[in-house]
């Protein structure tokens, strides 16, 4: 007898908003929209939003709203359905717009958001060593160790020890110079280990590539973007906030007076905020 595991799986639910069924070719089309770990996460997802997406539909044909499809600017038009929602959240969800006051708040709270990255200029001699090898890395500081003392005796031996002794040969071609640096450049090793030098400070730099001889040669600390220039970007991200949340809230109100079977609506988000 041939008895494959599909067969012993549960079959899905049938997914319907009064009545309405939502197609499971539309949810398997609609899956491509929401990656996730697992398939069935994939797929639940797919589903809640195909379903947020009847609930707003059969709401503006209860209303009989329509509206004219826009075209952006690439010349891709809405459907007939996406003018329909959209029309029917601007007139039912109504979101105010952020006060000065409520931007300013955002910003004092979060300025190291509105902060730019620190700026490094940086020199290393790179002492490459295998990261399990014990016996090796610890050769390795030990020549690491004289490299640097050679350096604290005499400075202008850097460039010239960079290019002789380095494992980093792109650097090591340029004296050892790293040019500038700003976060996400380096690994997070020698990023922690800039960040606790002083300008003109040579010293030894443990990560998982070996040990560098560093020379940090300039650090221009990062500088926080005035509240002029940030106020934009912070009213278009509190707009945005309250229109996910007031969508949100209207949704739930949508779904409590519809009869949804097949699936929990929790978690669920708005087709026209994808």
């Amino acid at each position: 007898m041939d008895c494959s595991l599909t067969d012993s799986l549960p079959k899905p639910k049938t997914i319907s908003v009064n009545g309405t069924v939502i197609p499971r070719e539309a949810i398997a089309r609609e899956v491509q929209n929401h990656p996730a770990e697992k398939p069935i996460l994939a797929w639940q997802a797919a589903a809640r939003a195909l379903v947020v997406r009847e609930l707003l539909l059969q709401e503006a044909r209860r209303l009989e709203i329509s509206a004219e499809p826009l075209r952006d600017a690439e010349g891709r038009s809405e459907t007939p359905e996406e003018a329909a929602m959209r029309a029917l959240i601007e007139r039912e969800v109504v979101t105010p717009e952020p006060d000065d006051a409520s931007c300013l708040r955002y910003y004092e709270q979060n300025q190291r958001r509105f902060r730019s990255g620190d700026l490094y200029e940086a020199a290393h001699i790179l002492i490459a060593t295998p990261r399990n090898d014990a016996a090796a890395r610890s050769g390795a500081r030990e020549t690491a160790e004289k490299v640097l003392s050679s350096v604290l005796e005499d400075p202008a031996l850097f460039d010239q020890l960079a290019r002789t002794r380095s494992d980093c040969r792109t650097s090591a071609e340029n004296g050892g110079h790293l040019g500038q640096l700003t976060r996400g450049q380096t690994i997070e090793e020698f990023e922690v280990a800039l960040a606790r030098m002083d300008e003109g400070e040579l010293a030894i730099v443990e990560t998982r590539y070996g040990f560098h001889i560093v020379r940090l040669d300039r650090h221009a600390p990062g500088q926080v973007l005035p509240f002029e220039l940030a106020r934009e970007r912070i009213a278009d991200y509190l707009a945005t906030s309250v229109q996910h949340r007031s969508l949100a809230q209207y949704v739930a109100v949508l779904a409590g007076r519809a009869e949804i079977t097949g699936i929990a609506l929790a978690g669920a988000s708005s087709p026209l905020l994808q």
